[in-house]
């Protein structure tokens, strides 16, 4: 692997590929206070669908950051929870959201210079 991040095998684009979609980088943030089941976690998040939940899961789990607990009950239950690899990526989005939160308005006033 290379450190060049515009390359297809660097692993910094790796990176950059797991939290370019919003929604892992919600539902890894979502399961930062421990495991959560689905519907909980719609509720938590808010907009986002059933089937978008489970691909985005499912995704997170493919890549490591999540583990599927399903328990033998009636009915059936399910849970997800941060994995060791997962909640590595808490501090990156925390520093994400900070900046966000610090330079959220000079990037929406762009915006609107370009739209306007």
């Amino acid at each position: 692997m290379t450190t060049d991040a515009y390359l297809a095998d660097c692993r910094a684009r790796l990176a950059f590929d797991l939290l370019s979609n919003t929604w892992n980088a919600v539902l890894i943030w979502a399961l930062r206070e421990g495991p959560r089941r689905p519907g909980e976690l719609r509720e938590t998040i808010g907009g986002i669908s059933p089937k978008v939940l489970t691909q985005t899961l499912r995704r997170l789990e493919f890549n490591g950051l999540v583990k599927r607990h399903a328990y033998a009950e009636v009915p059936p239950r399910v849970e997800y929870e941060l994995t060791t690899l997962g909640r590595t990526l808490l501090t990156p989005i925390d520093t994400f959201g900070a900046w966000a939160f610090e330079h959220g308005d000079e990037v929406m006033a762009a915006q609107e210079r370009h739209d306007g």
